[in-house]
């Protein structure tokens, strides 16, 4: 049997508390100091809460640890491991392998996507310094990812969905270099987002005031059997920054993918984590956070990956405007509708792509086909209107949240004078038998008694539902004791409290032995001399002047422009790579 896990991101302890009720088996959050996201930190006390909401699931808790460590900062950081390994953590997301030879860090220890590992040869020499799991790039097609999986005995866990960086994780410097602020210290100004102008070696400008490094967001929700049947076993979702509205509603989107797939697959597959989820809202991927989708180099080809229009959230489009009118001292747009039924709501956000980038704006009065909204520069007729702020889904997601419960099945006996023996099976595998003496007499009707033990029994307490297998009684006669209501509720919720007292019988994350003589060979440094990013992204394919695949004439030297900072481009058209170089002058 695989176990197959969904990890979520979360930012803070709701949010990864938010996640395991919406179906994650995971989540992973940055601990006070040492995340690859600066402004993503949690004190200890935090990372317990989460911990204990997640362990009754048997869902897990993995901190990052994923900067480029400096060796004044080990003792402060292996100082505070201990902590979150003491508030109950399960796994540390690692870059720097000198953590492998701390043999008091006792929980698994996993390779970030911060390694770079994008071959079979990086992930057996992480695999060898003592990590259990990998964390693969981003960019890899599936045929990479299959000849990893096969090479190592370790876990492996592949990105499914989220915002991409440009560059290959972990070898970016060019936020650092604009700016001073470096990403391998969790910085990231996210200059792959900014505008720049494309230039050739005369100073022609090819391509003005456009996001030329900035990507689409990725999706491979369509693709999750094909990354099982490779043997990958964790599903990740970026979005340490994200907003808790965007992880229920992304949590569900992949947990009931992944739902679908046991289902399909019932004797080779299950969940990592326990728990049956119900309630919330039918996930949509389109009405929060994107750049729009795509699946990158999963097929070993390229596509149209480029967001350089859309840096920022476009959201779902919902038609073009037909016309514009004024409207006192607003504007009134009319939207020629992408499909039938739109339905807009007052205070829904509004966005376009023009001259100026991507431009929102909020919709003050929405009805039918038309919104009434403030003057907005660039509005014309003709062009396409997104909508990334659906108010009415973002209230739905907010009151009617999900909820997670642990299936629990009851067994009573029924002996002597109203001895009554409840035998408890939980999901998990927790198993135990609760003896109750009822000093009550006898009901007359036998079958509305075990009526009312099967209705008050068989509901929610906490976070389980219970249901009533069998109802047997060695009593004279098969009498059963005529109790109340109340008396049942107050057996069930001993029940829950008995379980609660036992650990959820989880399943176990690998592990690994630890070899503190491969441990350093396993780091990199961050960068190449004057490369200051390496992408699989090409932004000569995606303007359609590709030598190699579009057959256009081969060009010079071309340059990126950023108030007045110019980088140079070099292209490796064997290895179908493209490097930002700082330039030479």
């Amino acid at each position: 049997m695989t176990f197959l896990e969904l990890l979520a991101p979360a930012r803070n302890a709701d949010i990864g508390i938010a996640a395991i009720d919406c179906g994650a088996d995971a989540v992973y959050i940055a601990g006070p100091q040492f995340g690859a996201r600066k402004d993503a930190g949690n004190p200890v006390g935090e990372i317990a809460r989460l911990c204990e909401h997640a362990h009754k699931f048997g869902a897990r808790v993995f901190v990052t640890v994923n900067i480029l460590l400096r060796d004044d900062e080990m003792e402060e950081v292996h100082s505070q491991m201990l902590d979150e390994q003491e508030a109950g953590v399960d796994a540390f997301i690692i870059r720097d392998t000198r953590i492998c030879e701390w043999k008091d860090i006792t929980v698994p220890l996993h390779a970030s996507t911060q390694c770079a590992i994008r071959t079979a040869e990086d992930a057996k020499r992480y695999a060898a310094a003592g990590c259990s799991r990998i964390v693969l790039e981003r960019e890899l097609p599936l045929t990479a990812i299959q000849e990893i999986c096969k090479a190592v005995d370790c876990e492996v866990e592949c990105f499914v969905h989220g915002a991409l960086c440009v560059c290959y994780s972990g070898e970016c410097r060019l936020s650092e270099y604009l700016d001073g602020r470096s990403a391998d210290r969790g910085e990231c100004i996210q200059a792959c987002r900014s505008m720049y102008d494309l230039v050739d070696e005369s100073g022609k400008v090819l391509v003005r005031n456009k996001a030329l490094l900035s990507l689409k967001d990725l999706n491979l929700r369509a693709r999750l059997p094909e990354l099982a049947e490779a043997g990958v076993c964790s599903f990740k979702i970026e979005g340490r920054l994200k907003s808790i509205s965007y992880v229920r509603n992304i949590t569900r989107y992949h947990s009931q993918a992944l739902d679908a797939l046991v289902a399909a697959h019932p004797d080779k597959y299950a969940r990592a984590a326990f728990g049956r989820v119900s309630g919330g809202v039918e996930p949509d991927p389109w009405k929060t956070f994107n750049r729009g989708y795509t699946e990158l180099f999963f097929d070993g080809r390229r596509g149209k990956w480029s967001s350089m229009d859309a840096p920022k959230s476009m959201g779902e489009f919902i038609g073009t405007i037909s016309a514009l009118r004024r409207h006192g001292k607003d504007v009134e747009i009319s939207l020629k509708p992408a499909s039938r039924g739109l339905e807009l709501h007052n205070g829904d956000g509004f966005a376009f792509a023009g001259k100026a980038g991507v431009t929102g704006f909020r919709g003050d009065v929405c009805s039918g086909n038309t919104i009434v909204c403030k003057p907005v520069d660039g509005l014309r007729e003709g062009l396409s209107v997104y909508r990334n702020i659906d108010t009415a889904f973002e209230k739905e997601l907010d009151k009617n949240p999900c909820h997670r419960e642990l299936s629990v099945a009851l067994s009573v006996r029924v002996h002597g004078k109203w001895n009554i023996d409840v035998t408890v099976l939980s999901e998990d595998g927790r198993e135990f038998t609760s003896p109750f003496k009822a000093d009550l007499e006898r009901a007359e009707n036998r079958d509305r008694a075990e009526a009312m033990l099967r209705e008050q029994l068989g509901k929610r307490s906490l976070h389980y539902h219970f249901h009533v297998d069998s109802v047997v009684s060695d009593a004279p006669g098969g009498a059963l004791p005529l109790l109340s209501a109340s008396t049942i509720n107050s057996i069930r919720r001993l029940i829950a409290e008995d379980l609660d007292s036992l650990p959820v019988a989880a399943i176990p994350l690998a592990a690994a032995g630890k070899s503190p003589s491969s441990a350093a060979a396993a780091g990199h440094a961050s960068g190449n001399g004057k490369e200051l990013m390496k992408s699989k992204y090409c932004i000569k394919y995606e303007l359609g002047i590709c030598p190699v695949h579009q057959g256009a004439k081969p060009a010079g030297k071309l340059f990126l422009l950023n108030n007045g900072r110019r980088l140079a481009l070099e292209f490796d058209c064997k290895a179908c790579e493209m490097s930002v170089i700082q330039e030479q002058r």
